[in-house]
């Protein structure tokens, strides 16, 4: 299985709009087409897209400077927002490797960054649990979000 990571490209909006999720990932996170709107009129967010084998398979966004800052005080550090792997990619594994590549793919693409953070849902267990298993710890804070308490994790490069 081949993952890799890279930036989203004008060939992958059209790729984009057919992006499946259940109702139940809905919940907890922004489809591809709004994180990628909202990155053309907010600097310093970064849609990124999940391959497998060259297909779409998840997407997310980095978002630095404005991003972290509810969560840390730390101007090195880089949000994770709106990760979400397909539904028809689901239980693949692609999840936890993408998760895996993140910290070398931010270490040369952003080399100033030194944290990548996050917020999952209280509810979002299995989310927590792939967080948690490539490394990323629970800060301790606590946020409101749009569908409730979250923790805050993060990853220290």
């Amino acid at each position: 299985m081949t993952i890799t990571i890279r930036l989203v490209s004008e060939e992958d909006h059209s790729r984009l709009e057919d992006y499946d999720l259940t109702e139940e990932q809905l919940r907890f996170t922004a489809t591809p087409i709004d994180s990628i709107e909202k990155a053309k009129i907010e600097p310093n967010r970064y849609p990124m897209v999940i391959l497998h084998n060259e297909e779409i398979a998840g997407f997310f966004t980095l978002h630095t400077v404005e991003g972290p800052k509810p969560y840390t005080g730390n101007p090195q550090a880089v949000l994770l927002r709106s990760y979400s792997i397909r539904n028809s990619f689901q239980g693949q594994g692609i999840a936890q490797k993408s998760m895996q590549l993140l910290p070398a793919f931010v270490r040369e693409h952003f080399p100033q960054l030194n944290e990548i953070l996050l917020a999952v849902n209280y509810q979002n267990r299995a989310a927590q649990h792939i967080y948690q298993k490539v490394g990323f710890e629970d800060t301790g804070k606590r946020v409101m979000g749009r569908r409730g308490e979250q923790y805050v994790y993060s990853l220290l490069l």
